[in-house]
Formats: structure tokens, C-alpha cells, sequence
């Protein structure tokens, strides 16, 4: 088996440009999902119900488009069919899920319609999203894998600055920021509209950009020929994996659930600390959803920036567990914030834990999967560690909210501790080099 080459940088930002777009994409699902529901109706008790569709989706959907891609080629790669078919289906959905209330639905209707949609979202996203991963765990070498998922990483931020800013732009330049009863303001439409635009547009060009290796190449570059590419069904595969993959996993179990909350609850929390009301009708509210949006992309500033610091950490794992304390302190913070511009202090913490997230988990798993073959398999069973945990704190959303004394402020309390509980799992994950 050979070496896998080492890639310019062009070449590895190509292979991940398009996740710019999608990160896009879902910005503008995470930021606005809550915000939209309420928007049309739904009961604050409720809304983390809502939640369960997209990481259901996630969990059915990845290791599915991974284990068809392991045994995908054609003449235009082996990942790439499946992330432009997710891209597609996204843009078509993405122009109709803001307008389920402006469609003169019945208001039992429009809930079941924003919900169809809203699953057909995120299995798009996550057909599209997935196969950049794969892409990384196919081409590069493990010497360039830290440097791949970084780039992966600001480009997500990037992204999801540009999406989370969508609706106080447009509110900025003139859009509509309020509307009738039960009908998204036309500042989240064209927020969508937009979005969907910039994301076929980054697919695009990754598509013309990246050459796949075909199935010789591929040989010569991973260890496990295609044949036994095949063999394995998902519960031999996690039956098999390595240890690292199920502490990492421990790790994301806290981490997704404690996100989770926050993109639930933290419009409704923001408003309530600082405008007093979660009126989702009063201008008020609508407002506090822009800023909420404007703090999501602090948030991924505070990624970015952090991102760069963590490679000066001498050890990767106390790198991981002070970044997750960081971004507890900072779920913490946001109720003790009235004022909003001092929101800003929590959701630049927030970012630190956020940037270990996105880049650390995907680092540890793939190089202690090098040699076990089946990575498209393996990643897309690898998120359910992202998925699982979601759904979980979604079932238990509404009854957390109700003990707590039905405050969504005092949810992002909850955050901080499922995030200082995932510092604490990081102690249990081995590096491979230590094995």
C-alpha cells in the first residue's frame, strides 16, 4: 500500500469549499428553526419536539449515504453524486419551508407542512454535508488530516456567520422584519431564498474542482481492498471499532445535547433577559431573533479565532476538555447578560467549544480508524454520536423546561453543565499514538 500524496492547500481547500455552503444551510435551519415554529404557533413545552427531525434524519440518513458511497464509483467520483443530489433537494426545500404560513394553510396543516419540510431539510443537508468528511478520510494522509479538518472548520464558520447574519442584513437594507399572525417575516424568506442560492453555487465548484480517485487509485492508497469494502453489515462494524470511537463518542453525547438546548431555547432566552417578553407576535421578539442571529455569527467568530489557538496546545486532549469549559462558562453567562451587547461575552466562549467540536472529534476517530477500511461507513455510524444525543434531549426538552420553573433562559444553565461533563469524558480518550 502506498502513501497517500500530500496535498497543496488549494487542493484540500477544494475538497471542503463546498461545505461553505451547506454550513450555510444549516446555519439558517439552527438559527431559525425555534424561531420559526414559534413564529407559527408552536408551545414553547413543545418546541424541542420539533428538534427530533433533524437529527432522526441525521442518524438514518448519514450511515446510509456512507455505506453507499463505499461501494459507489462512477464516472463522476464516488462521494460527489451524493452531495450534489443533497444539495439540490436542499435549495428546493429551503425556498419552501419559510413560507408554510403565507401558503393559506389551516393552522394544523401548516405545522405538518413546516414539519415535512423540515425533515426533508435536514436529510438533504445531511446527504450533502457528509460526504465532505468522506473526501477527507479517502484523499488525505494522516500527517494532513489536522490541517484538512481545519480548513474544513473555517470554512464551516464562515458559513454559518454568513447564514446567521442573513436576517438582520436584510432586516438592515429594508426587509420586512414582522408580519401578520402565524406567517414568517419576508427578512427569514429571502434569508432562505439566498441561502439556497450561495449553496448550489459552492457544489458546483467543488464538483468541477475535485477529481475522485477510481477504484485502482483508491487501492493503492488504502488498506482494505474493495471486495472486503463490502462485506461488513453496521453491527460487525461497531462490534469492531476501535476503542477511541466509543470514548470520543462519550464526549459528543454531552456536547450535542447541551447545542441542542441552545439552539432551542436561546432565541426565546435572549428575548426574555434582555427585551422582557417571549411574545413570538411582538416586534420585540422578532428583533431579539435578528440579534440572537447576529451572536450566532460572534459565535463563529469566536470559533475561527479560537481554531487558530488550538494547535499551540502542546496536548490535544487538554486543548479539547479547556475549550468545552470555556463554552459551559459561556452557556452560564448568558442570563446574568441584560444588555445585548454584552451577550456577545458568552457567545464568544460559546465559540471555543464549539471549535473543538467541529474539528477534534473527526481527527481522533479517523486516525484510529486507518486500517480498519469502510471510512464512509464508519463516519456516517460515527454520527450517530452527534445525532443520538440530540434526540434524546429533545424527548426530554419540555419536562427539563418544566422543572427548572419554565424559564428558557435557565436552559442554557443545563447547557453549561452537559458541556463541563464532556470536558470531564475527554480525560478517558486515548490518543493512538499511546496505544
Amino acid at each position: 500500500m502506498n502513501t497517500k500524496p500530500d496535498l497543496s492547500f488549494w487542493k484540500l481547500w477544494n475538497l471542503s469549499f463546498g461545505f461553505f455552503g451547506v454550513q450555510i444551510a444549516y446555519a439558517l435551519q439552527s438559527s431559525n428553526i425555534s424561531r420559526i415554529f414559534r413564529t407559527l404557533g408552536a408551545d414553547p413545552h413543545d418546541l424541542s419536539y420539533f428538534w427530533i427531525l433533524p437529527p432522526l434524519m441525521g442518524i438514518l440518513v448519514q450511515p446510509i449515504v456512507g455505506t453507499l458511497s463505499d461501494r459507489t464509483w462512477t464516472r463522476f467520483g464516488r462521494r460527489i453524486p451524493y452531495l450534489f443530489v443533497g444539495a439540490a433537494v436542499a435549495v428546493a426545500v429551503m425556498c419552501l419551508l419559510p413560507n408554510a404560513g403565507s401558503l393559506g394553510l389551516a393552522a394544523s396543516s401548516v405545522m405538518i407542512f413546516g414539519l415535512l419540510m423540515l425533515m426533508l431539510l435536514d436529510t438533504s443537508i445531511n446527504m450533502a454535508m457528509q460526504p465532505f468528511k468522506m473526501l477527507v478520510g479517502d484523499m488525505v494522509n494522516e500527517k494532513q488530516k489536522a490541517k484538512a479538518y481545519s480548513i474544513q472548520s473555517f470554512l464551516c464558520n464562515a458559513g454559518s456567520v454568513m447564514g446567521f447574519v442573513f436576517p438582520f442584513f436584510f432586516t438592515w437594507i429594508g426587509l420586512k422584519n414582522v408580519a401578520p399572525e402565524g406567517v414568517v417575516p419576508d427578512s427569514v424568506i429571502w434569508s432562505f431564498y439566498v441561502g439556497a442560492a450561495i449553496l448550489i453555487l459552492c457544489v458546483i465548484y467543488t464538483v468541477s474542482k475535485v477529481r475522485e480517485w477510481n477504484p485502482q487509485e483508491y487501492r493503492q492508497y488504502n488498506p482494505v481492498e474493495e471486495s472486503k469494502e463490502e462485506s461488513a453489515n453496521w453491527f460487525t462494524l461497531l462490534q469492531n471499532a476501535p476503542s477511541t470511537f466509543w470514548k470520543v463518542g462519550l464526549v459528543q453525547f454531552f456536547c450535542w445535547a447541551a447545542f441542542l438546548y441552545m439552539w432551542t431555547y436561546v432565541v426565546d432566552a435572549v428575548s426574555e433577559t434582555v427585551w422582557g417578553t417571549t411574545d413570538p407576535a411582538s416586534e420585540s421578539y422578532q428583533i431579539a431573533g435578528n440579534w440572537t442571529g447576529v451572536l450566532y455569527a460572534i459565535q463563529a467568530v469566536g470559533s475561527v479565532c479560537w481554531a487558530v489557538v488550538l494547535p499551540r496546545f502542546k496536548n490535544t486532549k487538554v486543548a479539547y476538555a479547556v475549550s468545552l469549559l470555556l463554552g459551559g462558562l459561556g452557556f452560564a453567562l448568558i442570563p446574568f447578560c441584560p444588555d445585548q451587547y454584552l451577550q456577545i461575552v458568552p457567545f464568544l466562549l460559546i465559540g471555543c467549544g464549539w471549535a473543538a467540536m467541529l474539528a477534534m472529534p473527526f481527527t481522533f476517530v479517523t486516525n484510529a480508524l486507518q486500517g480498519y477500511g469502510h471510512m464512509g461507513a464508519y463516519l456516517g455510524l460515527f454520527n450517530g454520536t452527534i445525532c443520538l444525543p440530540q434526540i434524546i434531549a429533545a424527548l426530554c426538552g419540555g419536562s427539563i423546561l418544566s422543572l427548572i420553573g419554565h424559564h428558557q433562559s435557565s436552559m442554557m444553565f443545563v447547557s453549561g453543565v452537559l458541556l463541563a461533563l464532556g470536558a470531564v469524558c475527554v480525560t478517558f480518550i486515548r490518543e493512538k499514538s499511546k496505544k
